[in-house]
């Protein structure tokens, strides 16, 4: 079963299917490449469908056999492409078809039309991103070789995009990344990944209702819980009456209220209320336990009692 960000990838490369967009994808590819200069162009990748990508168009343009694909086994058995241009002449000529130097830039005067210009950010995270499984958490970034790159992909998306992304640094790379789930979908979205897209909105949906119940469900607790306490305050306090100064001390409207909660202890004050007759509101019977609980200290106080 592949990742979700295998997935991703898989789409995104899917709509890669004219020539004009596949330049721009390789732009974006060999300008976020591990190496990238006349004496060596390499390019890492797990992902056979990109390495694929990369020599079917390399070799488009380069001539066949101008790349060189070497396999080897990382931990857990996954298979990693080393993705080499061998010969300098073959190396000069892809630089120069797509007008890109070692200095790896990507400014204005750099870019495709603007048409194109999601195909290059495709290109970049085709070499070098990577977004969690939604289920897990929220995180897209792209490993890049400069920090002069990082800028420039970072200023790119933000002025033309709206997408605002952070930056870090692990070890010696810089990571751009995203953590927001909006901006998240509206990258998918941009590099032609949308039903990995709507597959993340669906699970943001589905965890947001799933926090709106629990937060409701620990909200109704806490209120059971609160609702308990009050009432065994309050049959504490008409115990005590019922036990010194007795029941028939209390006015016929608390002497009602008082039995009331004696016989339904699991009962609010709002469907205590229901049951008095004439029904009374919510404020009514709390009104009448503070008028019982006034009285129950005013016992204790006299005769001494501590709790």
């Amino acid at each position: 079963m592949h990742s979700f960000s295998y997935n991703i990838k898989e789409e995104i490369l899917l709509g890669i299917n004219t020539k004009d967009k596949a330049d721009a994808a390789m732009l974006g590819l060999l300008s976020f490449a591990n190496s990238l200069d006349d004496k060596r162009i390499m390019l890492l990748t797990e992902n056979e469908r990109v390495k694929d990508f990369f020599k079917l168009n390399a070799e488009r343009i380069c001539g066949e056999g101008s790349v060189l694909v070497d396999e080897s086994l990382k931990r857990g058995e996954q298979t990693l492409y080393t993705i080499d241009i061998q010969g300098e002449a073959e190396r000069i000529e892809l630089l120069s078809y797509l007008q890109i130097d070692s200095s790896r830039r990507l400014t204005d005067d750099d870019l495709p039309k603007e048409k194109l210009c999601p195909y290059v950010i495709a290109g970049a995270f085709l070499a070098c991103g990577s977004v969690n499984d939604p289920l897990k958490k929220y995180h897209l970034e792209f490993v890049v070789p400069t920090l002069e790159l990082c800028n420039d992909l970072g200023l790119l998306l933000v002025e033309r995009y709206g997408i605002l992304c952070k930056h870090t640094e692990r070890g010696q790379t810089n990571i751009v990344y995203l953590k927001e789930s909006e901006s998240i979908i509206d990258m998918l979205t941009l590099m032609g990944a949308s039903n990995g897209s709507i597959e993340l909105m669906n699970v943001k949906i589905e965890k947001d209702m799933r926090n709106k119940i629990n937060r409701a469900v620990n909200c109704d607790n806490a209120n059971i819980e609160k609702a308990l306490r009050a009432s065994e305050r309050q049959i504490k306090d008409i115990e005590l009456i019922d036990s010194t100064v007795g029941l028939s001390s209390l006015s016929d409207a608390l002497r009602e209220i008082a039995v009331l909660r004696y016989e339904n202890p699991d009962l609010n004050l709002s469907q205590l209320g229901e049951l008095v007759e004439p029904k009374i509101s919510r404020s009514g019977v709390n009104h009448r336990f503070q008028k019982i609980s006034a009285l129950a200290e005013k016992i204790r106080k006299d005769k001494g009692i501590t709790e």
